[in-house]
C-alpha cells in the first residue's frame, strides 16, 4: 500500500460542527475501503491566497494515511460530488516525504529551535 496525503479545503459557511461531520464523512469512506489513517490535522479556518467561488477563506484540513491506489479515485470522487469541498489535493509521498512527515509529527524540528533559543538565553 502506498502512502498519501490528502488537503482539502471546505467552505466558510460551514459551522465548526458541519465541517467535522463533513471530515468524519471522508474519513469513513477511508476505513471502509482498506485505509489506514495515520495522521490528521485540522488547520481551521484560513485565508486563501486568492478568491475561490468568491470566497476568501476556508477550513483546511489534511490526513495522512495508507491505501491502495484504487480507493484514491473513489476517494476524489466523493469530494468531487461534494459541494462543501472547495478544493482537494491528493498526492502520493516517496520515501523522503514520509520520513519529513514522521519528524515533523514527532517534533524534531520544534526541538531545535527550543535548542538555538536557549543558547541565546546562556
Amino acid at each position: 500500500m502506498q502512502q498519501y496525503e490528502s488537503v482539502i479545503i471546505l467552505t466558510p459557511l460551514l459551522s465548526e460542527d458541519a465541517a467535522k461531520e463533513t471530515i468524519a464523512k471522508f474519513k469513513s469512506i477511508l476505513t471502509e475501503g482498506g485505509a489506514e489513517i495515520i495522521a490528521e490535522d485540522n488547520w481551521g479556518l484560513k485565508k486563501l491566497a486568492y478568491p475561490i467561488q468568491k470566497k476568501t477563506t476556508g477550513f483546511y484540513h489534511l490526513t495522512e494515511f495508507k491505501a491502495p491506489g484504487e480507493l484514491i479515485k473513489k476517494l476524489e470522487l466523493e469530494y468531487k460530488r461534494d459541494e462543501r469541498v472547495m478544493r482537494f489535493l491528493t498526492i502520493a509521498l516517496d520515501k523522503h516525504a514520509v520520513a519529513y512527515s514522521e519528524k515533523k509529527r514527532s517534533g524534531a524540528f520544534n526541538k531545535k529551535a527550543e535548542t538555538k533559543t536557549e543558547e541565546v538565553a546562556n
